[in-house]
């Protein structure tokens, strides 16, 4: 998620929350305890402040961090990032086999190794509202572009809900469904939110309602975009470096 930040200027901290790829869950259930928790990696690496990106379920906790510790956080990029209280969409009973059965995780990386267009169109068609004839240009669009092929090829298999995710991920779907407010009024960080028109997994109202909510935020919706818009949609170039020079903007005092 981080291949697009120029590593001559942003150091990234790439993060797995609890319940994540080795990272206990714990009694660090709540939404708040992740966000002092990422507060806390900052004082561990000791590092004051950051810019803060976060995408789709880390929404919460990053929304929360700046909630919660104004004073860490230069800026927040929020990428199709829950906001409100949140339902995962229903799937079918084919899709469910495909992403949460062994066999049907096998097939995918049979798929994306050797039958890579079935697979992207598979991964966006689940991610976005398309229409046929959108789907198809998309798909075409992102395989003649290498670096929209490679991220598409390689973040499939890390939304699937397998061993090393599975805690976390049942986790995050409880405590979305439970949320009231994230008191995003309260953010007094510089924020950008971005969001997909076409989203099919988060309701582009979520952004609309960070963007509305949060004090002097900036909302960059790109048209058609599914929930990978910043990597995958025609303009993620241009939205792309959009968010880099977010991120740099100098720190308020």
């Amino acid at each position: 998620m981080a291949r697009f930040l120029p590593r001559d200027g942003i150091s990234a901290i790439l993060l797995s929350r609890p319940g994540y790829l080795g990272t206990p869950l714990a009694d660090r259930t709540t939404i708040d305890q992740q966000a002092d928790l990422l507060a806390a990696l900052l004082d561990t690496l000791g590092i004051d402040r950051a810019g803060v990106y976060t995408w789709s379920g880390g929404g919460p906790a990053g929304y929360r961090l700046a909630v919660r510790h104004p004073e860490r956080v230069t800026c927040l990029l929020a990428h199709a990032a829950v906001s409100q209280a949140y339902h995962a969409p229903h799937q079918d009973v084919a899709t469910k086999l495909m992403f949460t059965t062994a066999p049907g995780r096998w097939l995918l990386r049979l798929l994306a190794a050797h039958q890579p267009e079935q697979y992207i169109r598979a991964e966006l068609a689940a991610e976005g509202d398309l229409s046929d004839e959108q789907l198809a240009q998309r798909v075409e669009e992102v395989l003649a572009h290498p670096a929209k092929r490679d991220l598409a090829l390689a973040l499939g298999p890390t939304a699937v809900p397998d061993r090393h995710r599975r805690a976390g991920f049942h986790n995050d779907l409880e405590q979305f469904a439970a949320i009231t407010s994230l008191e995003l009024e309260k953010i007094t960080a510089p924020a950008l939110v971005v969001q997909g028109s076409a989203d099919g997994d988060l309701p582009p109202a979520q952004s609309t309602f960070a963007a509305e909510t949060i004090p002097g935020a900036e909302l960059l919706t790109l048209d058609t975009g599914t929930h990978l818009a910043l990597y995958t949609h025609p303009d993620a170039g241009a939205a792309q470096a959009r968010a880099v020079e977010f991120l740099r903007q100098p720190a308020r005092t």
